[in-house]
Order: C-alpha cells, then structure tokens, then sequence
C-alpha cells in the first residue's frame, strides 16, 4: 500500500480539507492522511452540530499570536465572503446568529459533504486511519512510514491542528513535526475554555449551576461582553471563554454582573424610593431570585435597605459591578475549543505558509501559533491559511 504523490496533507480537518481542494484545482496530485475514524470530526461537533462555519466581521485584531502580524496575508486572501459564496455554491442554508457568526440552518455535516464533495471534483485522495510513524527527506522528497505502508510526496502540508478536546484525536504531533524539522514551538496552553474554581467560590457557582446571564469580563488585557454561565465547576459561556485566552494563571478576573446598571446609583435610588423594601427583593430587579439571594448572602448583607449604611451598599454594589475573583485554573484541553501557542510563525512565511527552516513543508491552521476569538474565527482562519498554502504546496 502507500504511493507516490505531488503534495501529501497530515490532517483531514477543515485547514487540510481546503488546502488539498486549492491544491487539487492547480493539478496537483494530493493525497490526505488522517489517524481518525471520521474526517472532521471538530466541524461535526461544533456549533451545537450545526458549525459556526465563518464570522463575517473577521479581522486580524480578533486573533492572538506572538506575532499579531502573521494573519493579515491569508485573511485578506481568502475572507468570510469567499466561504460564504462556497456555501451558497452548495445550496446550504445558513442564518447569522449574533455579532456576526454564522451557522449552518440544518447540520455541521453540511460542511464537511461540501468540503469532501470538493475534493472529489479535484480528484483529492483522502485515506482515514492511517497512523504515520516516520517522516524523512531526502532527494527533495518526503517519505512516510505509515500504518497503510510508504507514502511519498514532494510537498508535506502539516494540517493535524492542536491539543484541545482529545477524545476526537487530538494530539502533539504537529508540534513534533515541528521540532524534527528545527522550528520552535511557542509554549501551548488551553483557550476559549471554562474557568474553574477551589473552595468557598467553587461552592457558590455549584449552587447556582445552570444560571446565565449577560455579564462583562476583564482581565488584566481586555473586556468581553457576552454570556456567562455558573457551572458546578465553575463559570463558563461566551464571555469567559473569551476571557480565557487572555488569562494568566494566578491573576484575577473582574465580573460585572450587571453591565448596564450603576449598581450604587440603582441601590441608592431604591433606598430613597422604598426603605422599607427587603434588600434581597430589591436586588431581585436585577437578577433572578436565586443569584440575588447568593450575592447578598455573599456580602452578608441582610434586611430592609433602610437599614444599610451606604458603606454597606457600596460593598454590595461592588460585588455586582466588579466581583473580583482569582479562577484556580481552567477545564484544560478536555473542553477547550482552541490551543493557544503552537509553531512559531516567525519561521514559516505568512505570504505562502512555507517553513522558512525546511524546503516544501508547509503548517496551517490550529498547529501553528495563531489563535481566533470565539464566533466562527478559527474556522475563518483553517479556510484562509488552507486557501493560501493550497496555492504554493
């Protein structure tokens, strides 16, 4: 088994998937490899199964990177509308969601039919279960050793993404591709990932476990306004997620729980209109009953509000504006939806996603060190460096 290919790609995701219907369209005889069972499975299971497949407001600001730079080529390249025409070539039916992210109307599987579809048009031979043991070059060509027997190409495209969510494959072996063929890797850390907590904390958002509502988180770097969900580990949604990819461990985050409110202001006003009224019940106008009860039982403030000294509803307010607390860490690659870190991109070239270190090999996507913010970003950025690299590899 095993044979002979212009361009072979280690990774059936959504980067290699566009990376080999690129490279097909110019000729080139491609094959794609992939250890799993399934071909990506990370587009099946996202978006609640219905894959939130681009962001049309993508810019290179809503990604992260040692250097903020590197994206600007390939996103300007291939932009959200691109995809969009691909989707709408295929007849698949989409809706935008909010702030921009869009989700196909029926199944994530819609995706990956149009994404296979188009390798068959460009005569893409993609093999599952094939575990590769050994790469070498040699005589301007690659040779793998694999479980499916020898495979050898002129060009080797690195497409096998990061660590998060192991159980549907995930692995470092980009990462030691990487280093075999001299380039560094920037240390890898879990994103877009829930924090967890230890202690009175952890205590208090297993009480309120299931609970959402509209909160602002900072961290030391940025804000973000979205969603934010208690956990019986700890807080999770959109916002925290978000916030995840900026966190260092041991800092603290800052929650506002009520961004649009001046909470001081709102408890002093009720003061002077309703003293007679039961703090908790007032609090309640803000939230429901069960977090209004948890966070005045958390300041240990009690009775009617004309009975609070104003030092005392300057401290509540606090807590509802800026609850400041320390997360004793996140849920790991277990359930983050990204890696953060990955193949330096100071070593591969931003114009074609060749490395600068080895003729012929190429890194895309999530195995190199760039990472979007959550909302359809990654995938924009697996289509755009796919795009780009599918025209040089």
């Amino acid at each position: 088994m095993g044979t002979a290919f212009d361009t072979i790609i280690i990774g059936a995701g959504a980067a290699g998937l566009m990376c080999a219907i690129e490279a097909g369209k110019r000729g080139r005889s491609v094959c794609v490899l992939d250890h799993s069972k399934k071909i990506a499975e990370k587009i099946r299971i996202s978006g609640g199964g219905r894959c939130n497949f681009t962001n049309i407001h993508t810019a290179p600001e809503n990604f992260l990177s040692e250097n903020r730079h590197f994206c600007k080529s390939a996103l300007s390249n291939f932009t959200p509308q691109d995809f969009i025409d691909m989707v709408e070539a295929h007849d698949i039916a989409y809706h935008e969601k909010t702030l921009g992210q869009l989700f196909c109307d029926d199944s994530a599987q819609n995706i990956i039919d149009m994404l296979v579809k188009e390798c068959r048009i460009n005569h893409v031979d993609i093999q599952m279960q094939v575990s590769i043991e050994k790469i070498n070059h040699a005589h301007d060509a690659y040779t793998l050793a694999t479980s499916n027997g020898t495979y050898t190409s002129q060009s080797l495209v690195i497409a096998s993404g990061g660590l998060s969510i192991p159980k549907i494959g995930a692995s470092p072996f980009g990462y030691k591709v990487a280093e075999q063929f001299g380039h560094s890797i920037i240390p890898t850390r879990a994103g877009l990932v829930p924090f967890t907590f230890e202690g009175a904390i952890k205590d208090q958002c297993k009480t309120l476990t299931g609970l959402s509502l509209d909160a602002t988180i900072k961290t030391d770097k940025t804000t973000f306004r979205e969603g934010m969900l208690f956990t019986h580990r700890g807080l999770s949604g959109p916002s925290i997620l978000q916030a995840s990819s900026y966190w260092n461990e041991g800092k603290d985050i800052y929650v506002n729980m009520a961004p649009d409110t001046n909470a001081l202001t709102f408890l002093k006003d009720r003061k002077a209109q309703t003293p007679k009224q039961d703090i908790v019940n007032i609090v309640s106008d803000l939230f429901p009953k069960r977090l209004a009860e948890h966070i005045c039982e958390n300041s240990e403030i009690t009775g009617r509000i004309a009975d609070l000294p104003n030092k005392k509803l300057e401290s509540l307010a606090g807590h509802i504006n800026q609850w400041t607390i320390k997360p004793s860490g996140t849920e790991g690659y277990r359930t983050a939806e990204v890696t953060l870190g990955g193949v330096n991109t100071n070593e591969v070239s931003s114009k074609t996603f060749e490395s600068k270190k080895q003729d012929n090999l190429f890194f895309i996507g999530e195995v190199l060190d760039v990472t979007g913010h959550l909302g359809g970003f990654n995938f924009q950025w697996a289509w755009a460096s796919g795009f780009t690299a599918g025209q040089y590899c």
